[in-house]
């Protein structure tokens, strides 16, 4: 199914990385939803059932492994899809953190080093992928 204008969700403390991501999201059609810390994300997760969010990992407090357990753990917001918003990109850089990442319940990832067009490509992917 193919989305051209979706309702993403941006859950990241680091308001640069929050600005980019919101100024591509809006760019390309999409409505972004923005919070800065994890309970704020579960809040605007649960009103709002954004199509997809992207999850920072490294929240202050609760962190993004945590706030995604609980997400997929809800059977109000587990069909949601989660992307790990993370500054590196691939199994192959850390196999380990990889497996952390998927074990929390993250649909894939989406890199803040992207650029632009790789970025919009792979939130595009996203969105078009069929939920688990």
């Amino acid at each position: 199914m193919l989305h051209n204008m979706a309702h993403i969700l941006v859950i990241e403390d680091n308001s640069w990385n929050m600005q980019i991501a919101q100024l591509l999201l809006e760019r390309a059609g999409h409505e972004v939803l923005q919070a800065t810390d994890a309970p704020q994300g579960l809040a605007l997760a649960r009103s709002e059932l954004p199509q997809l969010i992207l999850m920072d990992l490294n929240l202050p407090g609760l962190d993004g492994f945590e706030a995604t357990r609980l997400l997929k753990q809800d059977d109000a917001t587990r069909k949601i899809k989660i992307y790990a918003y993370t500054p590196w990109f691939s199994e192959l850089d850390d196999p380990a953190e990889y497996a952390k990442i998927r074990h929390a319940g993250c649909d894939g990832i989406i890199p803040k080093n992207s650029s632009p067009a790789d970025f919009l490509a792979a939130v595009t992917q996203a969105l078009n992928e069929d939920s688990v």
